[in-house]
């Protein structure tokens, strides 16, 4: 095993490190306008943070000794100037390495190796396992989630550039290397307006088409190929789903309107797709009885696409249907002929339909109880006095619901738009098929009225109890949440209504688990078992009621948002829990970077399908936890909770985070179409932070509390209580562990505490640096301990030396972001001087555009 590692390792050295080293000198004599010196100074600077860091010095100190002794600026303008100028050199330093990474990603990743579709099928035939991969392949998929958290900085425009440049260096064209560079150097890497939801859908339709549409159909054909009358027609294994233009939690730029017109450009771009496809298809089928049928094909899906008020007329089976005839015809008259290329095709259209990804509608529960509240006021659909009813007597109450309320009926927008938004499913239905949009999420789901009340939603909007083609899934969020899900559940199960609405929708229950907001509630540890114990009980509760759960995970990019190696998440997973589907949000960053080349996309897709099949078919290998190592995992987490709330809780906490870190400047930075607080109220509140401002925030201090705090704790009080051997045991023997603590690695490595060591002193702050620097230190002392490794991410030694090069790149912007937030707070403290703040404010924004890039999976 190691000699291949060594092996890639090297390939990393030479094709991202050496080749950045070149290129980067490169671009250091770029003539870019008033760039002329600042790759030079940038390199100086750097050598000087470095040095300055390593001597305990602060961001100020650094600054200003460094202003004194290389430059002669004496001005406070010509200090920012020169550094705006070092925040453009090192964002398009990131997009290099980028894009470096990007072009080399097929030689160091073994593409044929551990968990790819490759491996999975010497597995199969070893094992003689073919029949059971048949049968697990009836039911099982992948749905990958695309949503619109704030965390991805680049524009579309850079984007296209990444991709361009990548091509560009697999081809070692330096010409073209250089023209792309200097095209960076003048392109805008900040968006001057707030992107509308529709904005933030189209960028991702870019990744749909570009990357989603070409790497899903290459996974399909080949299991189709390998694996012959494995895969059935109903269930193509892959799936897409949406939420820009469909999460309406928290976010009042999303309305009706907004997901109608998502829903039309997500069909629009696939038609498109095909399109683009049949007339490639026309140029190699030009033989007798097939070439005609081609082009009726394209003269129909033309007249669908550009024809103005051409009503739609064509159906994903329609299409399925005239390429297995034009595959029949090819095979029995003309020796199977290019039937490769049309069997690609298929694959496509069985993935994809007419839809390209589902859009999924997401609101919060606390809205619909409002807008019952109005109802009950307004209308005679429910009873006048239905707000003081218990939950009980409500659910009766909206289950006898006979008359339709109309939206114009109500008085608040929201509540008539989120009448109007359950109609709009029936109209996007009708356009893109039944899963253009058929599942509605409610977030802080906490009881089964929250269920019902959205059941009753489609009976105010005049659906019948029968033709509801819409599946309701609840959000479990915080800790007590998912403590209580079980319960919700049973609940929900015996409740004769909805029974009967599951049965109509294949006796399928969708359960959505957040870890971000578990995370933020309780902490890594505890917020990571108290999801897998959900799972296991919700798996028990609903083989008792004969029902299929099928668990939806919202995660975000880094660890401390679900994030990480989660493909090892998935093989991880004891027999205890349901693995029918796997289904997962792929957030912000985490799209551009483990999904921005189809080679990368493809081989992250075939890890969660292995993850996914090899759980099922080859389990005994990795076994299901025992009820020892269960009490331990919850003993371990109990004690981190403790000491995660000991810091939570500490008074100074959030004013911390506040304080040091660029966590105000979130809203403004215009990354995403959403506020970052769920309520607009001044005062900063745990409960209405969103967990994407919460973790970039510790992501931009360095310090990633969210993605160890507690581990070090936990792992110290379960040496104390002689449980050492145990955890040694459950380390070797549970993947569920050793990916927890692999993840927890990646956080603390992304961790660097000379940046805000000054804050050790600071009167009111200086306690909880401390204890975080603490906890720190303990959790590396008792992992590298546990794992019997050197240093943090030794086992993985590209994605290591990949961290440590990009955290250099950013060094700079981070002590100049410290730096700036020092200036403010200084300006803050002298009222009768406001002078120079909006500049101070620019730099921090422009700095967490780089470091967040930088980071690929930071927030």
């Amino acid at each position: 095993m190691e000699a291949p590692v060594n092996n890639s390792l090297q390939q990393f050295k030479n094709l991202v490190g050496t080749k950045f080293q070149l290129y980067n000198s490169l671009f250091t004599n770029l003539p870019f306008h008033r760039v002329e010196k600042t790759g030079i100074f940038l390199s100086l600077f750097l050598l000087h943070c470095e040095e300055g860091y390593t001597k305990g010095n602060s961001p100020q100190e650094i600054m200003d000794s460094f202003f004194e002794q290389y430059t002669t600026y004496r001005e406070e303008q010509q200090k920012t100037d020169l550094l705006f100028r070092f925040v453009q050199y090192a964002e398009r330093q990131v997009v290099l390495f980028d894009a470096l990474e990007d072009a080399a990603f097929r030689y160091i990743r073994d593409l044929q190796g551990a968990g790819t579709l490759r491996h999975l099928q010497s597995e199969v035939l070893q094992e003689q396992a073919q029949e059971q991969l048949k049968k697990k392949l009836e039911n099982f998929s992948v749905r990958l989630v695309l949503t619109a958290h704030p965390t991805q900085f680049y524009p579309s425009e850079v984007l296209g550039i990444i991709n361009d440049l990548a091509k560009a260096l697999v081809e070692e064209n330096t010409s073209e290397v250089n023209m792309y560079l200097q095209q960076l150097g003048k392109t805008p890497f900040f968006k001057k307006e707030k992107p509308t939801p529709y904005d933030e859908a189209i960028s991702l339709v870019w990744f749909l088409e570009n990357i989603f549409y070409r790497a899903g159909g290459r996974i399909l054909s080949f299991l189709r190929a390998q694996f012959p009358g494995a895969v059935s027609t109903n269930n193509p294994v892959l799936r897409m789903g949406f939420w820009p233009g469909g999460d309406r939690d928290g976010n009042p730029f999303v309305n009706a309107a907004t997901s109608v017109e998502v829903a039309a450009a997500l069909r629009a771009a696939i038609l498109k797709c095909y399109f683009r496809e049949v007339r490639n298809l026309k140029r190699r089928l030009t033989f007798k009885g097939v070439e005609n049928v081609v082009a009726a094909l394209e003269a129909k899906l033309s007249r669908n696409l550009f024809t103005p008020g051409h009503k739609a007329d064509i159906s994903r089976q329609e299409i399925l249907d005239t390429l297995a005839a034009i595959r029949n015809t090819i095979m029995e008259r003309h020796n199977g002929l290019f039937a490769h290329l049309v069997d690609n095709l298929i694959s496509k259209v069985e993935i994809f339909g007419l839809y390209f990804a589902s859009l999924d509608i997401r609101q919060d529960s606390s809205i619909h109880e409002a807008l019952l509240a109005e109802v009950a006021q307004k209308t005679d659909a429910l009873p006048r006095n239905y707000p003081e009813l218990d939950d009980a007597d409500r659910i009766a109450a909206l289950l006898h619901i006979k008359t339709p309320v109309s939206p114009e009926q109500l008085e608040v927008p929201l509540h008539q738009d989120t009448l109007r938004t359950v109609s709009a499913i029936r109209q996007i239905q009708d356009a893109s098929g039944e899963e253009g949009c058929n599942r509605y999420i409610i977030s802080h789901s906490t009881s089964v009225l929250n269920v019902m009340e959205v059941y009753g939603l489609f009976l105010l909007s005049g659906w019948k109890p029968e033709e509801i083609t819409v599946d309701i899934v609840p959000l479990f969020e915080t800790i007590d949440d998912l403590r209580h899900a079980g319960q919700v559940m049973k609940a929900l199960y015996e409740n004769t209504a909805y029974r009967e609405h599951l049965r109509r929708r294949s006796c399928k229950q969708t359960i959505m688990l957040g870890f971000s907001d578990g995370t933020k509630d309780g902490g890594y540890l505890m917020a990571n078992w108290s999801i897998y114990k959900a799972k296991e009980e919700l798996t028990a509760i609903s083989k008792q009621y004969e029902v299929d759960v099928v668990f939806f995970d919202g995660r975000g990019g880094p660890p401390a948002r679900g994030g990480g190696k989660t493909h090892q998440f998935y093989a991880s997973m004891g027999k205890n829990i349901a693995n029918q589907e796997i289904q997962q949000t792929i957030q912000g960053q985490t799209i551009s970077s483990n999904f921005g080349t189809v080679d990368a996309a493809q081989f992250n897709m075939e890890q969660l399908v292995h993850a996914g099949i090899s759980n099922a078919l080859f389990s005994s290998r990795e076994v299901t936890l025992t009820s020892e190592e269960e009490n331990l995992l919850q003993s371990l987490a109990d004690a981190g909770y403790e000491a995660y709330n000991k810091l939570k809780n500490h008074p100074y906490f959030l004013e911390y985070l506040d304080h040091a870190s660029p966590l105000r400047y979130y809203a403004e930075a215009n990354i995403g179409s959403r506020p970052s607080k769920r309520n607009a109220s001044a005062k900063l509140n745990l409960n209405d932070l969103r967990a994407v401002p919460y973790v970039g925030a510790w992501s931009q201090l360095k310090q990633n509390v969210p993605g160890y705090y507690g581990v070090g704790s936990a792992l110290q009080q379960m040496d104390q209580q002689g449980k050492w051997e145990a955890l040694v045991h459950l380390y070797q023997h549970s993947l569920f562990f050793r990916t927890l603590l692999d993840n927890c690695e990646m956080a603390m490595k992304k961790s660097y505490f000379p940046l805000t060591a000054y804050l050790a002193k600071h009167p009111q702050y200086g306690a909880v640096w401390q204890m975080i620097y603490d906890e720190f230190e303990l959790s590396r002392k008792y992992l590298l301990r546990l794992t019997g490794e050197s240093d943090l991410m030794e086992a993985s030694p590209i994605d290591q030396l990949s961290i440590q090069m990009r955290e250099r790149i950013v060094l700079p912007l981070l002590t100049t972001q410290q730096y700036a937030l020092t200036r403010i707070r200084e300006l803050d403290a002298d009222p009768n001087n406001g002078h120079g703040r909006e500049t101070y404010e620019k730099l921090i924004m422009r700095c967490s555009f780089g470091i967040i890039n930088a980071g690929r999976n930071s927030a």
